[in-house]
């Protein structure tokens, strides 16, 4: 039972090994939002995503993570009657474009835990030097964990570490910040997840112990090179630490022609080759990538598979301001 419970406490505390708290994703690049709040309404279309992933297929009580994202900008739809003087009144815009809003929900298991959750973010675009623009994000979170009972036989049922709270779930509520920079060649972006550092007490009244989710933070950026007018050459990177100073690093480049087409590859400190290939036709993406482990893992599991679905909706002019959407 000790031993059983050692896992669990593992994976509530964020080991090293498989006590990933958050869950990681592959094809960030083209998930932004997933990552920092402040990229929501960023591109001025209304999108939705839906994401799966399966990591290291055929290891037992390996991580699974299911995500479903929307995300929009309010644009001038509406005007309001404002008065200048006494003897004048103009109708001005009700929204200026500068808000953008949006949310998704997830179930992820990792090993004996089973978290669904739920992110609302808010967005505030800004522009300097006329063709970049500047993105604050803030979202609130909630997240319910729950031990999942059907892979694990407890042996005294009254165990204080397994209290009938935790069985029943926790909910957890917690906050993300973000800010990113987006021009026509480059983005760049960072965020702080868990800010709250929430914990959870485990064990009865007398000696529980207490477990906090550590803050975590993330890095990324892209630039394109463009060779023709069809043809982009896009190195790019996403950096994740905690604070306990435990970063990982995704390095990549990804091709992309005619923005219809894409195919990249990435290292990922962690010991992982990253290959993810994607195809857009109208208003529709779809994504796949696969990890392949080079750890010890290799030898138990098939790999990683993620897919991405997405569609958005909104007139070309409105992607970039520096296409007059504004």
């Amino acid at each position: 039972m000790r031993f059983k419970a050692t896992i669990l406490l593992i994976l509530l505390a964020g080991g090293h090994a498989m006590g990933q708290q958050l869950p990681v994703f592959s094809q960030y690049l083209y998930n932004k939002f997933l990552l920092n709040p402040s990229v929501a309404g960023s591109d001025g279309y209304t999108s939705f995503s839906l994401t799966a992933r399966e990591q290291w297929v055929g290891y037992k009580g390996a991580p699974r993570t299911v995500s479903f994202a929307w995300q929009t900008r309010l644009l001038k739809k509406s005007y309001i009657l404002k008065q200048t003087s006494i003897k004048r009144q103009v109708f001005r815009p009700k929204s200026d474009g500068k808000v953008g809003l949006g949310g998704y929900i997830f179930s992820d298991n990792n090993g004996l835990i089973k978290r669904n959750g739920f992110q609302i973010s808010y967005a505030y675009h800004t522009w300097i030097k006329n063709s970049t623009q500047l993105s604050f994000g803030l979202s609130a979170n909630g997240y319910h964990y729950k031990i999942d009972e059907e892979q694990v036989n407890f042996e005294d049922q009254n165990d204080p570490l397994l209290n009938s709270s935790l069985r029943r779930g926790l909910f957890i509520p917690d906050a993300t910040f973000g800010i990113y920079l987006l021009n026509a060649r480059y983005s760049f972006g960072v965020s702080a997840d868990q800010l709250f550092e929430a914990s959870a007490k485990i064990g009865g009244a007398a000696a529980y112990q207490n477990f906090s989710l550590e803050r975590q933070y993330y890095m990324f950026g892209s630039y394109d090179f463009s060779h023709g007018p069809y043809n982009i050459i896009q190195p790019a990177f996403l950096l994740t630490t905690s604070e306990q100073l435990t970063p990982m690093a995704d390095i990549g480049v990804t091709y992309i022609f005619h923005e219809d087409f894409w195919a990249g590859v990435a290292y990922r400190t962690s010991k992982a080759i990253i290959s993810t290939v994607g195809v857009k036709y109208q208003n529709i993406y779809i994504g796949y990538a696969f990890d392949f482990t080079m750890s010890e893992l290799q030898r138990v599991t098939y790999g990683t598979h993620e897919i991405n679905f997405a569609l958005k909706f909104g007139d070309n002019k409105r992607k970039y301001r520096w296409l007059d959407r504004y």
